[in-house]
This record gives C-alpha cells, sequence and structure tokens, in this order.
C-alpha cells in the first residue's frame, strides 16, 4: 500500500516507497545501514519548499520526541529531534526554562526547526540554531555521530543548519535560560514612520518586527521585551483577537480579496485601519509564538541590515505591478550575525522579509518579482520556504557554501540523504 505525504501548506507531496518510525538512534542507525536506497527524515511537514521529500524511505520522526536530560546548572537540555515546539516550550515551561529566541510559529519539529535556518526577530538574536551547543546524527553509513564545538567543530558548525543533507538529526542539546516573561506591545505605524525609525526601534528593543500592508501606507507593528511578570490576555481577548481576528477575519478577507481582486487595496487599508493597540505580559513562548489557521505558501529572504529600506521599496513597486493584488502582509523581522555556513545570517547583521500568498491564489508572479529585487541586494533564500535559486546562485551568496559541501561529500558521499531539492541547492551529491 502506498501513502501520499503532504506538507502543510499542500504545495508539496511525496509518495515514499516505504515510511519507518523508529524510536531511537540505534533502530534508526540500523535501517539506514540497511536501507539500500534513499532516507529522509520528516518532521511536521512546515516546509514549504521540497525539502522534505522522498521517493525512497520516509523517516518519521514522531516516536522520537521528549526531554533527554537537563542540566540547570550549565543551562543545558538535551531534547530527541521529533519534539515540535510546542511541546518542547511546555516542557521546559514546566522545569522553568526556556529558549531566549522563537519563531513565531511552533508547529515544527526542533530539528526540522534548526536544519532550514528557522528563526525568529530580535538584532541581537541568532537563529534558532546558535541555541545548539550539540547534536547527536545518523550518518549515511549508519553510525551514530556526536557532535560539539568541542568535538569535531568543522561539521558540528554546518551541521546546525544542516537541510537534512548532512545525516538525521537523533538529539540536539540547546543552550537554555531561566522562564522569563515579556512585555509586549503592538499597535499601527505608518510605513514611513517606521523606515524613518527603523534603527531606533529595532535596537531599542529586544525582539522588533513589523507587518506591512500591500497597496497602504500601513503597518502593525509589534515590540517585545523583557518585564516582570504581570497581566496576561484574558481567555476573551486572546480568543477574540488571535482566533477571531486574527485568523477568521482574516480568513474571510482572503477569501475576498481571491473572489474580488480589485476589492484588495480597499481590503487591505480597513484591516490595517481596524487593528487597535494592545499590551499584555506572558510567558516568553506564549508571546512570541501565535496561531496559524489560514493556510498559505511562503518566500523569505535575507537581506543586509542596511538594505531594509530598498527591500520594502522594491517589495512595494512589485505590488503596484498591473494586475498585481496582495491581501498578505509582508513580515519584516531582524537578526544578529553568525558563523554558521548555509545560515540566512551567516556573517552579516540581517533583515528578514517575508511575502506571502494564501493557499490557492495565484502566487508565482508574485514570488518571481520579489525574488528578483532581492538577488540585486545579495538575498539569501530561506531553505524551508520556496525560492527558484540554483547552486551556482548560492555560492556567490554563501561565503562558506562550498565549505559545507565538502562536509556533505565526506559524511554522505553517495547520496543516501539527497533529494531533488537538495541536488538543485547544493549540487548533486
Amino acid at each position: 500500500m502506498t501513502t501520499t505525504w503532504r506538507n502543510w501548506a499542500g504545495n508539496q507531496r511525496a509518495t515514499p516507497a516505504e515510511v519507518r518510525t523508529p524510536s531511537d538512534a540505534t533502530q534508526l542507525a540500523d535501517l539506514v545501514r540497511t536501507a539500500g536506497q534513499r532516507v529522509k527524515p520528516i518532521g511536521s511537514g512546515h516546509s514549504f519548499s521540497g525539502i522534505g521529500i522522498t521517493d525512497g524511505i520516509q523517516v518519521d520522526l514522531r516516536r522520537m520526541t521528549g526531554l533527554q536530560a537537563v542540566d540547570t546548572d550549565r543551562g543545558l537540555v538535551t531534547v530527541q529531534s521529533g519534539t515540535p515546539l510546542r511541546q518542547l516550550n511546555e516542557l521546559l515551561d514546566a522545569g522553568g526554562l526556556a529558549m531566549s529566541n522563537l519563531g513565531d510559529i511552533d508547529s515544527q519539529t526542533l530539528a526540522g526547526a534548526i536544519s532550514t535556518g528557522t528563526h525568529g526577530t530580535g538584532a541581537a538574536f541568532g537563529a534558532l540554531a546558535t541555541q545548539v551547543r550539540g547534536l547527536e546524527l545518523v550518518t549515511a553509513g549508519g553510525s551514530v555521530l556526536r557532535i560539539s564545538a568541542q568535538s569535531k567543530p568543522e561539521l558540528f558548525q554546518a551541521a546546525r543548519v544542516g537541510l537534512g543533507a548532512l545525516g538525521v538529526i537523533t538529539s540536539v542539546t540547546l543552550a537554555v535560560e531561566p522562564a522569563f516573561t515579556l512585555h509586549a506591545q503592538e499597535g499601527p505605524m505608518p510605513l514611513d514612520q517606521v523606515l524613518t525609525d527603523l534603527d531606533e526601534l529595532a535596537h531599542t528593543n529586544e525582539h522588533f518586527e513589523f507587518y506591512w500592508f500591500p497597496h497602504t501606507d500601513r503597518t502593525l507593528t509589534k515590540r517585545n521585551n523583557r518585564a516582570e511578570p504581570g497581566r496576561p490576555l484574558g481567555r476573551l481577548r486572546r480568543l477574540v483577537d488571535d482566533e477571531l481576528l486574527s485568523n477568521g477575519a482574516f480568513w474571510l478577507t482572503c477569501r475576498l480579496g481571491k473572489a474580488a481582486p480589485r476589492l484588495v487595496p480597499a481590503i487591505n487599508d480597513l484591516t490595517g485601519r481596524a487593528l487597535s493597540a494592545r499590551e499584555y505580559t506572558d510567558r516568553s513562548y506564549r508571546v512570541f509564538c501565535s496561531p496559524r489557521r489560514v493556510r498559505f505558501m511562503e518566500m523569505e529572504y535575507a537581506v543586509p541590515r542596511a538594505a531594509v529600506g530598498d527591500a520594502i521599496a522594491g517589495i512595494r513597486r512589485v505590488t503596484e505591478l498591473t494586475g498585481m493584488r496582495v491581501t498578505f502582509p509582508v513580515e519584516v523581522r531582524f537578526g544578529a550575525a553568525d558563523d554558521i555556513p548555509l545560515s540566512m545570517a551567516s556573517g552579516r547583521d540581517s533583515a528578514y522579509l517575508a511575502v506571502h500568498m494564501a493557499a490557492g491564489q495565484p502566487y508565482r508572479r508574485y514570488f518571481d518579482e520579489v525574488e528578483a529585487v532581492m538577488s540585486t541586494l545579495d538575498g539569501r533564500p530561506h531553505w524551508g520556504k520556496m525560492h527558484g535559486l540554483g547552486a551556482d546562485e548560492l555560492r556567490g551568496r554563501y561565503p562558506a557554501f562550498d565549505e559545507f559541501r565538502a562536509v556533505r561529500q565526506r559524511l554522505d558521499p553517495d547520496g543516501v540523504f539527497a533529494n531533488e531539492y537538495l541536488d538543485r541547492v547544493l549540487g548533486p551529491a
């Protein structure tokens, strides 16, 4: 019996020859050693790219979840790789711990999130992979390899954002800290004001981001800073804001925009006007992460921090092209430089710009035009989101690209973990 796998967005599908669900590294190593065909792990399927597709053995990590070790004195936890971020956040909170930064979606597995370069926002904060202190992975030869900055550092550097090309991650050791609360301030602001005050907004707030509504000059800004425990959102307010407005009403605006594209500018203007300011204080992970019920397609690029104004101007020109109607806001976040070869922020402070289209709406022209803008700004695509670049183009944007390829050749010379997507973005194994 064959099983068709689909990702969360519904734009990627695969028919693996076999689906296996190992429960530990030993079982997984035996599986890889005896597979005789390509092997590909899969988590929650929240990537929009084809990074998780295989026609060989699909390794479902759902049985490899939970905490394996907690060292509060050193601020370290070891977590099984298939643990969804939502579950991890709750486990950490129950022990009085937290991750220093998170993205706004918590559906991904830990291994999938770090392997694709998932990040949150904060000018002084790196991607989730920068919080990794050790990895255990099964190699193409069926060996279990434990690596860290002290043990096999050149492999560790590459594997923190490894795209699933170097092995199957079985556990992750993370740096964590005592649980903390965030004071959230959200409110509208004109786009021109955001861009004028951007340096101050990004650097005087621990975590700053904004959402720009295309075809308008309206944005929603979000500022999150550490604070003493205070008043969280009430259940009713959270239900109204996060479910009724952010998901239910937004779903309706997307449907209306699809049915009547000429109304999109007016819809976006009305949406921007309807957003009211709010403040609350809550556990960090509850502030960082928000529910996402509306299905969408997404492309995201990182550009040098100084180029964010040019990037917004370029996207604005795209949205003004004849026939272009975009209901989804453009999300803009910030991150610190790191030293991970295939990190979007490798070697430079970055701004992340994400564009979306509701599932079922035509997105190809919009994404292609935005991608062309980002290419003029030395943009780097998110590995788990949609883009059209290949290895030759990517080599010029990642200074350590060939260093990563050398590690891949060393660990997986026969392409056991390869697939069509990896062959495109890295070159054939």
